[in-house]
């Protein structure tokens, strides 16, 4: 047991130590204006365009269901009036970004790893180092700013696609169109939007260093590949809902 428990601790410790190295590393470069700009953009594609279409459809859909839900007991007890803005506050602090955050990291985060997955294993990464090119520069750094960049992007459309799921419900439950509106004026302030933003920073981070990292230590052929692309889907959701919970308790604790 006590040797079971000394890999895993020593697991993470190289987990973490990877993922400091990596950001570190891509810090080095960005500040030194190293960066592929072709790279950039053809990643930001890749991940927000691509992605758009999903992310918007699944905060419509889950902002119908928790009008369903929701809408219902607050009609039913007299708070129709409050069902907006507290619909508002739910979506921009956690439904959104959170949402948006796991499914990019299903998304994008499994494609990252596998695409470098299958360089690391039929041995293009060590072509690259044996061409003094960084793996680093010109593998990571693009999905790295590509994902810091577009989520925010992507949290402001999924926000909106939620509230328009949840409005379309709401009114048939008997919540009228200007009281949706009026409470989301009344209870939504500027920094529970911006909050639930700036989470999404943090889960861009996420999403592209553990998906790269992951696929720049696979081994064992394609069912190393494999495992890379399944624990880098893992680990990324699971790291944004503890980041989530942190970040929560930092922003809007007060």
């Amino acid at each position: 047991m006590v040797r079971a428990i000394g890999r895993q601790v020593l697991a993470a410790l190289d987990f973490t130590g990877d993922q400091i190295l990596l950001l570190v590393a891509s810090a080095g470069y960005i500040v030194r204006g190293r960066v592929g700009l072709r790279r950039v953009l053809r990643q930001m594609a890749i991940t927000g365009t691509d992605s758009l279409p999903i992310v918007t459809t699944t905060l419509f859909l889950v902002g119908m269901a928790w009008g369903w839900h929701t809408a219902t007991y607050m009609v039913r007890f007299g708070a129709a009036d409050y069902f907006g803005g507290g619909t508002a506050l739910a979506i921009a602090r956690e439904l959104g970004p959170a949402l948006c955050g796991v499914v990019v990291a299903a998304r994008v985060g499994s494609a990252f790893a596998a695409e470098l997955g299958t360089m690391t294993v039929t041995e293009q990464v060590d072509a690259l180092r044996a061409l003094a090119v960084s793996p680093v520069r010109h593998l990571v750094l693009p999905r790295l700013i590509a994902c810091v960049t577009v989520l925010p992007i992507l949290t402001i459309v999924a926000d909106a696609s939620g509230l328009l799921g949840a409005f379309f419900l709401s009114t048939h439950f008997g919540v009228s169109s200007g009281a949706y509106i009026s409470s989301i004026q009344q209870l939504l302030d500027p920094i529970d939007l911006y909050g639930g933003i700036a989470k999404t920073i943090v889960f861009g981070l996420i999403i592209a260093l553990v998906g790269c990292r992951q696929g720049l230590r696979a081994t064992g052929g394609a069912a190393g590949v494999g495992r890379a692309t399944v624990s880098a889907v893992v680990l990324s959701i699971v790291l944004i809902y503890a980041a989530n919970f942190i970040l929560t308790a930092a922003i809007f604790g007060a």
